[in-house]
């Protein structure tokens, strides 16, 4: 008689979708399933991977717009020695690449004379945009919240990287406090609780 367990991964980032998947996989001693829900196509194909290349057969059912069950079937015990580094194989964080978040406190980029510092941080945002590998989410916070709003020597850069995808956040308060709110003109405001959060889910933090 084949066993199922279901897994929430509602909410996560990769790796931690597949390791959920590969811990629950873990428990089988022959033929069993795990059905393991997800908001984000990602984490579909990261876990249809890691069920390919682990010989087990998965099927995806889209609940909705922002809900998948991915159900993963074995027809007997797989090999997972460590799930944590096997998940993150298969997301690519393993070689260095995954989830890439950019960290930016300040507009302007070292110590020491702040003129050559506004000039390398526009210089680091313009890199940014010539990146193969573009991150998946930029914070802005503290002086860096400067560099979102009308006015901004990187505006044009950072409403390019916003066109391609990339999650432009900066930090409410710190817009309250330079009196700037009203004057943001890419991405959208957010809070400490989800600045953490992105930080903690990221694969890698960089922080100019």
């Amino acid at each position: 008689m084949s066993t199922k367990i279901e897994v929430n991964a509602m909410g996560d980032a990769c790796p931690l979708p597949v390791v959920k998947t590969l811990k629950a996989l873990k428990q089988f001693d022959g033929e069993g399933a795990v059905v393991t829900s997800v908001d984000n196509e990602t984490a579909v194909k990261n876990i249809s991977k890691m069920a390919q290349e682990k010989g087990c057969t998965a099927s995806v059912e889209k609940v909705s717009d922002a809900e998948w069950h991915v159900t993963v079937a074995t027809s007997g015990a797989i090999a997972v020695a460590d799930p944590e580094q096997d998940g993150a194989a298969f997301c690519g964080a393993s070689t260095g690449k995954g989830e890439l978040v950019i960290s930016v406190y300040t507009d302007c980029m070292g110590r020491g004379d702040d003129e050559l510092g506004h000039k390398l941080m526009k210089a680091f945002i313009f890199a940014v945009t010539q990146q193969e590998e573009l991150p998946a989410t930029m914070l802005f916070y503290n002086g860096g919240a400067k560099l979102t709003v009308e006015g901004s020597p990187v505006l044009d850069d950072l409403k390019g990287l916003a066109e391609q995808g990339v999650e432009i956040l900066t930090c409410g308060t710190c817009l309250d406090h330079y009196g700037i709110k009203d004057q943001l003109a890419v991405g959208e405001v957010t809070n400490m609780y989800v600045i953490v959060e992105k930080m903690e889910q990221a694969v890698r933090v960089v922080r100019p």
